[in-house]
């Protein structure tokens, strides 16, 4: 991608300054043949304990062998679940020597926001990073710097300096050797496989437009406890909460939003489009609150070539869903798929991947375009929240940090809600993404 070159071409004098200094290479780096794979789960939530089920199916020897998380609960429970065979796909689990493969005892049970830390200095090979996106970038470059490969869901960054953030740990992970795996899932499925390799052999001749569909009803929100902080409370319903989760482009959309990047092996270059928040903030409870993320977005991307990709995803319950793409050629369509479902669970076949590159010392490294993706949706975003026409280049650039000053759990989040409970939402024409 042009992203990555250019990237790489600003880099490569501090990269080479930095290796002088000696860079590490960790012995993580060279696990090879039947080596057994020691691996950290950093965030234990549902899809963290699925990540960390998912690898431990894979052929060879893997130990989970460290667990982190904010809550000691959520902790337990996920480690007493992936210990009983119990995770994303519990009847696979449910195999001979499965539980064996859970080695976490409480001196590898780590918890706080400093927890990532200490299971990343625990004697592990392998990290799952699942907690919530905002945390992505940090987590990554940790792992990264300390010589870990990487399992690392998505989106990668919900901001600008996340993604400038992200680019260096990739080159970093590239300069020590370090396999690195994101969850966007339909780079293995088997379907996607065919049939974008299908478009790129030019099945349908030039591709000059894409629609992208990600609408679907509402997603959990919880009530407020009587004893939490208000950075506690914004933990607890992270996805509702642009700094945490990005906003449900960045969270669930960025799988349509990839797929559509791979097919024309690019990303965009420009975005405009609208949305807003109106179900939501009708529908605000004081005791559950309502976050500050938008109902839905619609949005016009541009690539370099001229051509477009309209985007729709919508969180509304009693609407139409739809979670699909569409692929416009000049001799004909495709919905990116070709050839059914067959083949290992793509869930799975993402940590197969991953543990047979290290294995093997093959090149692997999907950060990349899990950077370029997921800064797609947050461009994305800044269009709809802005209503104005938002340049990758310049967002890359000028784009905000949406992080705290300060991480502790008694310390403000970005945004603080107003007396009647009610947090500031961007107001589109008012709303400006970055300032040049």
């Amino acid at each position: 991608m042009r992203s990555r070159r250019d990237f790489l071409k600003r880099t490569t004098a501090v990269a080479g300054l930095a290796l002088a200094g000696g860079l590490s290479i960790a012995r993580s780096a060279h696990a090879v043949g039947g080596e057994e794979l020691k691996v950290a789960l950093i965030g234990c939530g549902g899809r963290g304990t699925g990540a960390a089920s998912q690898a431990l199916l894979t052929p060879g020897p893997v130990k989970l062998w460290a667990m982190a998380d904010l809550s000691a609960e959520q902790l337990e429970t996920s480690r007493k679940n992936l210990a009983a065979g119990c995770g994303a796909n519990y009847d696979r689990a449910k195999v001979e020597g499965f539980g064996a493969r859970v080695d976490v005892p409480p001196e590898r049970r780590f918890t706080g926001l400093d927890a990532y830390q200490k299971a990343i200095a625990s004697g592990v090979d392998v990290v799952i990073l699942a907690t919530p996106p905002g945390f992505r970038p940090i987590h990554y470059a940790a792992a990264v710097a300390a010589g870990k490969h990487v399992f690392m869901e998505k989106p990668c960054c919900i901001d600008a300096p996340g993604f400038r953030s992200l680019m260096k740990s990739n080159q970093l992970a590239d300069q020590k050797n370090l396999k690195v795996v994101v969850g966007l899932q339909r780079r293995y499925q088997k379907s996607y496989l065919n049939g974008i390799k299908k478009i790129h052999d030019g099945q349908i001749g030039d591709v000059i437009l894409q629609r992208a569909y990600w609408n679907c009803g509402e997603v959990w929100l919880r009530e407020r406890k009587p004893d939490e902080t208000e950075m506690q409370y914004q933990l607890r319903n992270w996805y509702h909460f642009v700094w945490l989760c990005g906003d449900n482009i960045c969270e669930q959309h960025v799988h349509n939003l990839d797929v559509c990047n791979w097919v024309k092996k690019a990303h965009p270059v420009a975005a405009n489009g609208m949305g807003s928040c109106v179900q939501r903030y009708a529908h605000h409870d004081p005791k559950t609150g309502s976050g500050q993320i938008f109902d839905w977005h619609f949005i016009e991307f541009t690539y370099s070539d001229g051509s477009k990709l309209y985007s729709q995803c919508r969180q509304m319950p009693n609407t139409w869903a739809n979670v699909s793409e569409a692929i416009h050629g000049s001799k004909g369509t495709s919905n990116g798929q070709s050839g059914g479902h067959g083949g290992r669970n793509p869930y799975e076949q993402e940590h197969v991947a991953l543990f047979e590159a290290i294995r093997k010392n093959h090149k692997h490294n999907d950060g990349w375009y899990g950077a370029t993706s997921s800064f797609t949706a947050v461009l994305g975003r800044m269009a709809t929240y802005s209503g104005r026409t938002v340049k990758w280049e310049e967002a890359v650039a000028h784009g905000p940090s949406e992080m705290p000053k300060r991480y502790a759990l008694d310390a403000d989040p970005p945004v603080l809600p107003d007396k009647d409970g009610r947090y500031p939402i961007p107001v589109p024409g008012i709303y400006r993404a970055y300032r040049v």
